[in-house]
């Protein structure tokens, strides 16, 4: 597999890839063979043998941003934007800043990472990144104005830098999934679950290692010829 997807030797960033679904990615991404940075607000249990270099960094803040990329080696060719945070409530009731922060994180903070590596990448003339959205970012979902906007909002960010990036040689993607079996999954209400696995047609809802696989796809040459796609991974909750 590791010759199939050719990744080994490759520098990555993964931000909030120090738990949940970014560190099932940044796992993936060090079992072949890749040097993966984490970009988080804070490092991840202490018991995780993963090795990977911890970058503290806010990616709301572009001066974070730029401060943490300087401390990266040259030749950084992989990203994937995981980071994202939710606040929930309805619209009507929703404060501008449960608003803002989900929007600075979800969307603009995958803005800063791009617009701060994508020039290296330019120049190497190779680099594929990968933006991790949502289904409900496509179907919408009640409660979550916020978060739906910033994920629809992450889907045409990845369509618009494909075109943009494309010429020289950078792929950008997006994987959309649904209900996902992380820690903070199992810790919902069972009624949440529950309604997830009733709108899925596969017996089983994913988990963390389905997402990193997608990405890892996405990230390989083997998928040099895709880009500016959304692929769900999500037990067919949204078909």
């Amino acid at each position: 597999m590791r010759d199939y997807l050719k990744l080994e030797g490759r520098i990555a960033v993964v931000t909030g890839g120090a738990r949940g679904i970014g560190l099932a990615i940044t796992r993936a991404l060090i079992d072949h063979g890749v040097r993966v940075h984490v970009f988080d607000v804070a490092p991840g249990k202490t018991d995780d043998a993963a090795p990977y270099s911890f970058h503290q960094a806010d990616i709301a803040d572009s001066a974070s941003v730029a401060k943490a990329v300087a401390a990266l080696p040259p030749g950084v060719s992989l990203l994937v934007n995981n980071a994202g945070i939710t606040r929930d409530r309805s619209a009507v009731n929703m404060s501008d800043d449960e608003w803002d922060s989900v929007l600075s994180v979800n969307l603009t903070g995958a803005f800063h990472m791009i617009r701060a590596l994508a020039p290296a990448m330019r120049k190497a003339g190779y680099g594929r990144i990968v933006n991790i959205t949502s289904i409900n970012g496509i179907r919408g979902k009640f409660g979550q104005a916020n978060y739906c906007a910033s994920k629809a909002g992450l889907i045409g960010l990845t369509k618009t830098l494909a075109r943009e990036l494309g010429p020289k040689g950078i792929t950008v993607n997006a994987v959309a999934p649904g209900m996902v079996m992380t820690d903070m999954a199992l810790a919902l209400p069972p009624e949440f679950v529950d309604k997830a696995k009733a709108e899925a047609v596969l017996p089983e809802l994913a988990t963390p290692d389905d997402i990193a696989n997608t990405v890892l796809f996405l990230l390989s040459d083997a998928a040099r010829m895709i880009t500016g796609e959304v692929i769900r991974v999500d037990a067919g909750q949204y078909i």
